[in-house]
């Protein structure tokens, strides 16, 4: 017997007050299923006044009612388990309720599968763009208010923290200037409906009302779903973002719960410690590690409990719900150490049962390879306390070391970062798949790894050119391309400002070449001209990485798949540097002419003297090939 036929088995024997006469079956999740799935279970969680102790029965050729689950919480909800055999035909069925004289019919659709365009997953061949919708550009002027809603005040883009008007048809609009960036795969933050008080209006997307709509201020499902498929007619994936840790305080759960135990806590406010170590540390009390685990983010955010296997249910069938609805090809999980462990690798196993090709990256913030490691499925760290099942994590070390490269901070030793970075990558034996660890310069929740304006690219092209050249999957957060700049000083808002032009009354649009100063168009060119070399690059998708430690301020290392490779080498100087090149004999054949992948220039890094002068703070990434 299974965890969840144990809770359905005790869940039947709780005693249930006499309903009112009055039931209502308001609401279906999910809206709709298909038939043909590899998982042949299918929950139903319905809405209604007064709808649990109803009697419930379905008549339709293939499908029979497993149970129906009555929990100990609100009379309004009712969780039906149907099972749908392979031989089950897309059709209309229809749903019935039954108390004493009183019936209620329904119809609920099972559709047939299409054709799979999305769930193609992503790897180290692709570069992800992080978009937050919101701040990117505003296509559709007429959502911005959203009178039904509970924060209907207007957008007011003076305010960092306030709801500035973006929305999905703002990236359809600029899907020229995506796809010339030379990107593969967007990750656009939360776009779930977060009907959230407030004056913000929960603009970033994390507090869930809704699992099932797209935020009307945003665009509809049916846009989502558009703006997916014209990304894939590009060739561009979409990564979504997804939160199972917990949803806003507005969502229809909290105040009217299913069950006491819904949420961690049994719906009591305790604030997490956010102290991921608890959960890796070996001399950790159980009153830290819960805190950590079951405590909320914040009073607004309540903690969901994956434990209980309802929820749960729910939360896997949103997933793939989306995966087949929308054709999505990853996704992002928030906060994913946070949730429960067990859970969340049994949720990973569902989807891939579905789309063996499908990638999850899940956000596991820590400061140190060890901890993130321990994330990674199949990596020694994670096997020995329980498999996560996890494919990809996100690589928040190289984020915090790379910080060193950047130009803002007077008192960084440039070659000391370098030094950093190259320790950095010499702990990648802790993860089970290097190639399978996504790698970022900096994201919605940090810094930017430019924290002030600056007047020149050499440390910016040195972090840019490591992000998209390291074994790893590179992920560009919107806005670098541009040098746009910000710290979370005042508010998370200073990291997520608006793309000029994007927005109506804008005067300066930098979607466009002419819109952006002369640096800008530098650092976007720089960009592209790395993605497009990436894109045939077999080295930089799954090459082997062969570093030496950095030298007379030198940092050179070689990436190589088969007769695939290239050499990335870089003065962190901040002078001219002359550097004796045969330490690096073992890669670098002398005389051997290298192209410069982005100048197109023939370089021979061993000339006859074995001397090359380095330029200041020059990058260089070089294909070794035959001229």
């Amino acid at each position: 017997m299974n965890s969840l036929t144990k809770f359905i088995a005790v869940s039947a024997l709780i005693g249930v007050p006499a309903l009112a006469s009055a039931f209502k079956a308001e609401r279906i999740d999910p809206p709709h299923w298909w038939t043909g799935m590899n998982d042949t279970s299918l929950q139903l969680q319905v809405y209604g006044k007064d709808i649990r102790g109803t009697e419930f029965s379905v008549d339709y050729p293939g499908v029979t009612v497993d149970s129906v689950v009555r929990l100990n919480g609100s009379p309004d909800w009712q969780y039906v388990y149907l099972t749908l055999s392979p031989e089950t035909k897309p059709g209309k069925m229809t749903l019935t309720w039954r108390e004493g004289k009183k019936k209620q019919k329904m119809e609920y659709e099972l559709k047939a599968r299409r054709e799979q365009k999305g769930a193609q997953g992503f790897s180290a061949a692709d570069v992800l763009y992080l978009i937050m919708p919101d701040r990117f550009a505003d296509g559709d002027p007429s959502n911005n208010v959203i009178k039904s809603m509970r924060n209907p005040a207007p957008v007011d883009r003076t305010q960092p923290n306030m709801r500035h008007g973006g929305d999905i048809a703002g990236i359809m609009d600029h899907m020229d200037y995506i796809d010339s960036l030379g990107v593969t795969a967007v990750w656009v933050n939360p776009v779930l409906e977060n009907d959230m008080p407030g004056d913000g209006g929960s603009y970033h997307g994390y507090a869930t009302t809704d699992y099932y709509r797209i935020d009307p201020r945003f665009g509809s499902n049916e846009e989502y779903a558009v703006m997916i498929d014209s990304l894939h007619g590009r060739g561009i994936k979409t990564v979504m973002d997804m939160i199972f840790n917990h949803s806003g305080s507005a969502h229809p759960w909290i105040d009217n719960l299913p069950s006491s135990d819904w949420l961690n806590f049994n719906g009591d406010y305790h604030q997490t410690n956010y102290r991921l170590s608890t959960l890796t540390d070996p001399y950790a009390s159980d009153y830290d590690r819960k805190i950590s685990v079951d405590g909320w983010f914040v009073k607004e955010m309540p903690d969901l409990n994956q434990r209980n296997p309802h929820l749960m249910k729910y939360l896997v069938q949103n997933s793939i719900w989306w995966i087949e609805e929308s054709q999505i090809d990853g996704i992002r999980m928030d906060t994913y150490p946070y949730a429960d462990k067990d859970a969340m690798a049994a949720w990973i196993d569902a989807v891939k049962r579905e789309y063996p090709d499908f990638n999850i990256v899940g956000e596991c913030w820590f400061g140190d390879v060890a901890g993130v490691g321990r994330w990674q499925g199949g990596s020694a760290l994670s096997k020995a306390a329980g498999d996560t099942n996890l494919p990809t994590v996100m690589d928040f070390p190289f984020m915090i070391k790379s910080a060193d490269l950047a130009p803002y901070k007077e008192d960084t030793d440039p070659w000391n970062g370098l030094n950093k970075l190259y320790d950095h990558f010499a702990l990648d034996y802790v993860y089970a798949d290097p190639l399978k660890v996504l790698r970022f310069l900096d994201n919605h929740d940090t810094e930017r790894v430019i924290q002030s304006d600056i007047d020149s690219l050499g440390s910016w092209k040195q972090a840019v050119t490591m992000l998209l050249t390291v074994p790893g999957i590179p992920q560009i957060y919107y806005g670098t391309e541009l040098l746009m700049s910000g710290t979370r000083k005042g508010g998370d808002g200073n990291v997520r400002k608006d793309v000029p032009g994007g927005f109506p009354g804008d005067t300066v649009n930098s979607f466009m070449r002419a819109g952006r100063t002369p640096l800008q168009n530098e650092a976007y060119d720089y960009i592209a001209a790395l993605n497009a070399w990436r894109k045939g690059s077999k080295a930089a998708a799954e090459g082997k990485m062969k570093h030496f430690m950095p030298d007379n301020g030198l940092y050179l290392y070689e990436r190589k798949a088969g007769d695939d490779s290239f050499v990335v080498v870089m003065n962190g100087r901040d002078k001219a540097n002359a550097v004796d090149m045969s330490r690096y004999a073992e890669i670098i054949p002398e005389g051997q002419k290298y192209r410069d992948v982005v100048t197109g220039e023939t370089v021979v890094l061993r000339p006859e003297n074995g001397v090359y002068e380095f330029a200041p703070r020059e990058t260089r990434v070089l294909e070794n090939v035959e001229f």
